[in-house]
């Protein structure tokens, strides 16, 4: 699959309803998507997974659907949560505590099915940097590690580059306070300590540049935070989730050695 391709491959899977789906606070994109695998079937880890779209509302969670699926159709539990974001009640700590709140309910959904280890937290684009700061902000043992797929890791270095026309400054407000805000947000500024990272970055991304991920390491790793990156040669942002890509597997090989 040519890197031009990914972005029509996974935008035009058709999208796959959840088993079930809890809520956690009472607006519509409250909520989290619970995909179960087949009984009989081995378990893996369980998956959180926050979905991109640079934090706006014209991106939902459904384009990470048929992924979700599949990940389960493997044996991997997982919960494809939403949020709200930019341009329909979100933005800022609203989005930051919406992630927080919905990993909070897809752990206790499992909790009722019965125990079993802290789940993997698995965010792509946007999500990573949702993934990332949520896992900071978690309580000990409630994350067991994280997976970051092509993140924006470094929000100081995307809002230089302008990205997605100036998403960051859209999700935190461009106005006084910024330079704070962007700060408290920024995984670089603020490696989960304690909890294992992977980045899963392909080196062909036109969308946020493996640069990010880089720099995002380097902090990590220099706070003493276990961190491994993986970049994947000629793969750009989707195809990490497009269920028919070689760069899925790899995601789904990294996602197994977690249980």
């Amino acid at each position: 699959m040519s890197v031009p391709d990914e972005e029509a491959a996974l935008l035009g899977l058709a999208p796959v309803a959840p088993h079930r789906s809890v809520a956690y606070g009472p607006h519509p994109d409250q909520c989290v998507d619970l995909y179960d695998p087949a009984p009989g079937t081995a378990r893996g880890p369980r998956v959180v997974l926050v979905h991109g779209g640079f934090w706006r509302a014209a991106y939902d969670r459904t384009h990470l659907s048929p992924a979700a699926a599949e990940l389960a159709r493997q044996g991997l539990p997982v919960a494809l949560v939403e949020y709200r974001r930019v341009g329909g009640g979100g933005g800022g700590d609203r989005t930051f505590d919406d992630a927080a709140a919905a990993v909070a309910a897809a752990t206790a959904a499992w909790r009722a099915d019965g125990p079993g280890p802290a789940p993997v937290l698995v965010g792509h684009s946007a999500g990573g940097q949702l993934a990332l700061l949520t896992a900071v902000r978690a309580a000990a043992g409630r994350i067991g590690r994280v997976v970051a797929v092509a993140p924006v890791a470094d929000l100081a270095a995307a809002h230089r580059l302008g990205l997605s026309d100036h998403a960051v400054a859209a999700l935190l407000g461009d106005g006084p306070g910024f330079a704070e805000r962007l700060a408290a947000a920024d995984p670089v500024r603020h490696p989960p300590a304690g909890v294992p990272v992977t980045v899963l970055h392909g080196t062909d991304d036109p969308e946020v540049p493996p640069r990010l991920s880089r720099s995002f390491a380097d902090a990590a790793r220099a706070a003493g935070v276990p961190v491994t990156l993986r970049e994947l040669p000629g793969v750009g942002h989707y195809a990490p989730f497009v269920p028919s890509a070689a760069a899925f597997r790899a995601l789904l090989d990294e996602l197994r050695g977690s249980a």
